[in-house]
């Protein structure tokens, strides 16, 4: 029996994938090398696909509550900002706080710490996922945490290479991290969908992941001679459906085409 909970968990799981995956597909044509720019682009497709399976069941669950199923352009193209429950994490541009000027608009060590943080989270996630007691939501579970994993360590190798590369990079990663890892508390502030869901044996409460989370990012960062940055009490609001002001932009770039030929198809 599906419930607004359920629903509502499964699209944060869905928001999160896509919103990165349109993040990082801002790279494509202007990656540091050849060989890295269809890398990301790659990383990008598994994040927008595992989106497309999340928002799949999604609507086959708000046609069960509501009698009015929707389609996974429903969901990513004729939604409202507020109505995106993504972690604010990864709505936040690629131009960090070493990026002084327009004509470098991004900086590559923000969008390796940001993915590296958020894969750190995801491969436990999707692995405990794996036994919900929502089948659907397991399968995609286990197709999913077999790309994070190499996301994990395609984004730990980065990080270890800027840390403990040049003086410049290592102050860019640093400075990258920084300025994200306060986002990372919204990971863990369990709410009511969260506790739902795992009391349903549907879904993980993100606090119970927090020890291995912390491992896993501890120990890169020893690897990449960066440190921990000093803990805040700042947590932001996205998967509540409050953004930053970066996340309009956003949107309006990956709905545009949809609004301006609604109902068109190639």
């Amino acid at each position: 029996m599906s419930s607004d909970a359920h629903l509502q968990y499964i699209l944060r799981l869905a928001d999160n994938a896509l919103i990165l995956g349109q993040r990082n597909a801002e790279w494509t044509g202007h990656g540091p090398v050849l060989e890295e720019d269809i890398a990301l682009s790659n990383l990008s497709l598994d994040l927008i696909g595992q989106a497309r399976l999340l928002y799949t069941h999604a609507g086959q669950l708000e046609g069960a509550l509501t009698g009015q199923p929707r389609t996974e352009d429903d969901y990513a193209y004729w939604r409202a900002e507020q109505a995106f429950r993504n972690y604010t994490l990864l709505e936040l541009p690629h131009a960090g706080p070493m990026v002084a000027t327009s004509s470098a608009a991004r900086d590559y060590a923000v969008t390796i710490v940001r993915h590296f943080l958020y894969a750190a989270l995801m491969v436990p996630m999707w692995q405990a996922l794996t036994a919900s007691s929502d089948s659907e939501l397991a399968a995609i579970a286990a197709k999913s945490v077999k790309e994070m994993r190499y996301h994990l360590a395609h984004m730990r190798d980065w990080l270890v290479r800027f840390g403990d590369g040049t003086e410049t990079s290592h102050a860019r990663a640093q400075a990258a991290l920084d300025w994200l890892m306060p986002y990372t508390n919204e990971f863990f502030a369990t709410d009511a969908v969260e506790s739902a869901v795992a009391d349903a044996g549907i879904g993980v409460r993100p606090a119970d992941l927090r020890d291995t989370w912390e491992a896993t990012v501890r120990d890169a960062l020893d690897e990449a001679t960066l440190a921990w940055p000093e803990p805040g009490p700042y947590v932001s609001t996205g998967k509540q459906g409050v953004h930053s002001e970066h996340m309009g932009y956003l949107l309006a770039e990956m709905q545009g085409l949809a609004r301006q030929f609604p109902g068109a198809s190639w």
